[in-house]
């Protein structure tokens, strides 16, 4: 049977998936992979209940149960852009004061380990502890009921687009922060937003050498056609050539090293100590 491969639909895990996409890879691939698009928190949640057998997955529901596939991440070392933090200004204060006056955020539902990075950033870094409200990913909705609004992939890219329009629909001066560089400048380590992981058992007809092989080659084919996908991506989304190509390029990291793994320790670690999640002891690194 193949393998239940449950995917990301947003832009930053293209090269990811470019083997599974597009010939004469995705031939072979369909074979021993049966590959579905939802959003990061659904992807977890089949894994959890075992009705998907691999998931790209946000790290805030890595679990001792899940093993991590090692080579690939969906991560940034710098500015992301793809997680965006609009916080309302109206008395010009500096990032930090600004930061600590929040009191309420409107949340976009589709990724829980944004919401746990902005739950730390506050809690842990700001010492202050603001009301969460899920919203759809509109921010101009948003922003008419909390103080500040968290967008995270697609919806955080196009919002940066119409910034200009954002910023004449709002009464108050906004501030535009990218999550990842915040936890960067504080950590020091990279932003890792998702990893692929796999049920164990589910290996049977594949072994975790080949898996581990099929997901690197399918990273390094994809990171090899950046121009075939900035071309299949500029009808998709509303955003221009030139920045799909960078968001590619340059503000996603797509290889987990040490410093990635060791951000995932970190992570866990803070999120455990403000009960944001549960303590995980170790990450289950698949063995190849």
């Amino acid at each position: 049977m193949p393998l239940r491969v449950a995917a990301i639909s947003f832009l930053n895990p293209a090269p990811l998936l470019y083997d599974f996409e597009h010939e004469p890879a995705a031939i072979r691939l369909r074979t021993q992979y049966d590959v579905h698009y939802t959003l990061p928190s659904s992807c977890a949640e089949e894994l959890l209940a075992s009705t998907a057998d691999l998931g790209l997955i946000p790290i805030a529901a890595l679990t001792p149960q899940l093993a991590i596939v090692p080579g690939c991440t969906i991560a940034s070392l710098n500015e992301v852009r793809s997680i965006l933090l609009l916080v309302k200004n109206p008395g010009n204060l500096s990032v930090e004061a600004a930061l600590a006056a929040v009191k309420s955020i409107a949340a976009d539902a589709a990724s829980r380990s944004s919401q746990v990075y902005a739950h730390i950033l506050f809690e842990r870094f700001c010492s202050v502890k603001p009301e969460f409200i899920e919203q759809t990913a509109e921010p101009l909705a948003m922003l008419a009921y909390a103080d500040a609004a968290l967008l995270i992939g697609d919806p955080a890219l196009l919002a940066r687009e119409h910034r200009r329009s954002i910023e004449a629909a709002i009464a108050a001066p906004l501030l535009w922060l990218d999550l990842a560089q915040l936890w960067r400048e504080r950590t020091g380590l990279p932003w890792v937003a998702a990893v692929w992981a796999v049920r164990p058992e589910a290996l049977i007809d594949i072994t975790a050498q080949q898996l581990i092989h099929d997901l690197t080659a399918s990273r390094d084919n994809g990171l090899a056609h950046i121009d075939d996908l900035v071309a299949e991506w500029t009808p998709r989304i509303a955003i221009s050539p030139a920045t799909i190509r960078t968001y590619l390029t340059e503000n996603i990291h797509y290889t987990l090293d040490d410093d990635c793994l060791r951000a995932v320790q970190l992570f866990r670690k803070l999120a455990a100590e403000i009960n944001a999640l549960p303590p995980l002891p170790g990450l289950n690194i698949l063995e190849g």
